[in-house]
This record gives C-alpha cells, sequence and structure tokens, in this order.
C-alpha cells in the first residue's frame, strides 16, 4: 500500500476492524519508511451482472430499475417501502448467488413475482400483468384463477 505523504510503497498493518456491516474491512496503516499513519478500507471486488433483454441486447444489472417496478405494482397498496427494500435485497442476493454472471429478464421477473405473491397478492397481478404481457381479460383471469387455487 502506497503511502499517501512520502508515497514508499511499505507500510505495515496496526489496526482492522469491520466496517459497513461487515462489508468493508478499515485497516489503520503506518509508513514503513517516515512513520506517518493512514487509513485504508478493503471492499470485496465484484463482477457486475449482465442483464440479458428480451430483444438479446445487454446491459448491466441495475437495482434502480427494478426497485422502479416493484414500486410501481405497489403503488397504493400497503405495501411498506421497507418491505419492498428486502424484497429487492433479497432477489439482488439470489441473483449474486448464483453462478451465472449473465441473467435474462424472466430470471428476474420470476423472482419478483415470488416475492409479491408472498407480500401482497394485488401487487403481484399487476406486476405480472406487465411483465408477462397479458393480452385480454381471459389471460388476466388465468392468472387470476392461478392464485386462487394455490390459496386454496
Amino acid at each position: 500500500m502506497k503511502c499517501p505523504y512520502c508515497g514508499y510503497e511499505e507500510s505495515k498493518v496496526i489496526d482492522s476492524r469491520s466496517a459497513d456491516d461487515g462489508e468493508r474491512i478499515r485497516r489503520r496503516r503506518e509508513c514503513l519508511k517516515c512513520s506517518k499513519r493512514f487509513t485504508t478500507h478493503e471492499v470485496i471486488e465484484t463482477v457486475p451482472l449482465i442483464v440479458v433483454k428480451r430483444d438479446k441486447s445487454r446491459e448491466v444489472f441495475d437495482r434502480n430499475k427494478l426497485t422502479a417496478g416493484i414500486l410501481r405494482a405497489c403503488e397504493k397498496r400497503p405495501v411498506s417501502i421497507q418491505q419492498i427494500e428486502t424484497m429487492v435485497d433479497s432477489i439482488e442476493a439470489k441473483l449474486q448467488s448464483s453462478l451465472d454472471r449473465e441473467i435474462t429478464t424472466m430470471q428476474i421477473g420470476e423472482l419478483a413475482m415470488e416475492q409479491l405473491k408472498a407480500v401482497d397478492e394485488v401487487s403481484y397481478v399487476r406486476f405480472a400483468s406487465v411483465y408477462r404481457q397479458f393480452k385480454d381479460i381471459n389471460t388476466f383471469m388465468e392468472e387470476l384463477n392461478k392464485l386462487l387455487t394455490e390459496k386454496k
């Protein structure tokens, strides 16, 4: 680690502790040349998730887009922001823990519907109607009937 004061490249670690709920490690270091102390933060480097869209184009996974879609489905419903954040955290954790670095919008949509179904059925149906692109009332009714039979 390069000293910010003299530029010397060797230092010793004096103290290490966890920061940001274990997401980072804060290290207190001392330069072996000038003896000045400085702090560094280590973060685990993650490989970005790539989303493969329906038209086969690719883009980097954007948590904000997922949150916006779920928010739209939950509009005017008794679903708190905390519940939405928990759903998005859960979905993102499942995606990150998968071995695939490329995921499809279908995989993301299915995970979102799974979470919404457990939290609020109306929000689930709203999300499904957009995600599955219901073409007519019959398709919509089929989804509602599935939901009703699962509930029994």
